[in-house]
């Protein structure tokens, strides 16, 4: 059998962390995904760009399991994610939530939105998920929070409660939170969209220095296309649940192929 050939000239293979497989996603009559191939490498870090509705967040939400594929299968490092074996080579059925549960803690995300818990300190948020879903004991969820947020630069903010910070300091304890699971795939969904110019650029420099120092796989859906040229190995223009081009940053932000790539961004520079 050939080598299969994915989005973006990706070589899928043994070394694939993320790999779609003719993924379809309908919400009633509504496609949203059409038989996606797609494959992301261990460490690589992917961007999404596209317009409203393209099929770009679904992306993130199958992978965290907030949705669940219509057809089609993903493999998250080489095994079934969205559906389990029934059995040695037996048939793929879609994954139940104990099949789920520990996959899923591999996986983090940052959504647009904070959700952090208003009612505790930064220190609590950062350490909640640690404590009761990796079981460490609290010192040593509090030592890896402390790390985090300094990481983040928000050392000396550990006793504030969110609605004490800004907008753009409550995301970059959202991203503590994500990074204190120690996830080996990172999702970004527009991470920035709530925050204005000033406040996003914060976020953004933390985020430049995490795809820069870590080995995470990162997938980040965004319209700052500046960050998306900093961090990005390949950059994937979505239009109606399709890849429609793909390929380094230089090249598709520079010298985009397709008319609906050029028209696209011309609207968000």
């Amino acid at each position: 059998m050939p080598t299969e050939i994915t989005a973006g000239t990706h070589v899928s293979g043994s070394s694939d962390k993320v790999r779609f497989t003719r993924v379809t996603k309908r919400f009633g009559e509504l496609t949203v995904l059409d038989g996606l191939d797609l494959a992301v490498s261990s460490g690589e870090k992917v961007t999404l760009i596209g317009p409203s509705g393209s099929g770009k967040t679904t992306i993130l939400r199958l992978l965290m399991t907030l949705e669940r594929v219509t057809d089609g299968v993903i493999h998250v490092d080489g095994e079934p994610f969205s559906h389990m074996q029934l059995g040695p080579g037996g048939e793929l059925v879609p994954a139940s939530e104990r099949y789920l549960a520990p996959r899923r803690r591999r996986i983090g995300m940052v959504f647009q939105q904070f959700n952090l818990f208003p009612y505790m300190s930064v220190l609590a948020n950062v350490m909640e998920a640690p404590l009761h879903v990796l079981g460490l004991d609290r010192d040593a969820a509090a030592a890896r929070a402390r790390e985090l947020l300094g990481l983040v630069g928000l050392a000396g903010k550990e006793d504030a409660h969110p609605t004490r910070l800004s907008g753009g300091q409550q995301q970059r304890v959202a991203i503590a939170r994500a990074l204190a699971m120690r996830p080996e795939i990172l999702l970004l969904d527009e991470v920035t969209s709530a925050l204005d110019p000033e406040l996003a650029a914060e976020v953004l420099d933390v985020l430049r220095d995490v795809a820069a120092g870590t080995d995470i796989t990162m997938l980040c859906v965004t319209h700052e296309m500046g960050f998306a040229r900093d961090v990005s190995d390949r950059i994937l223009m979505f239009d109606h649940g399709h890849v429609l081009e793909a390929g380094p940053p230089g090249q598709l932000l520079d010298a985009p192929e397709h008319e609906r790539t050029r028209a696209f961004l011309g609207t968000i520079r």
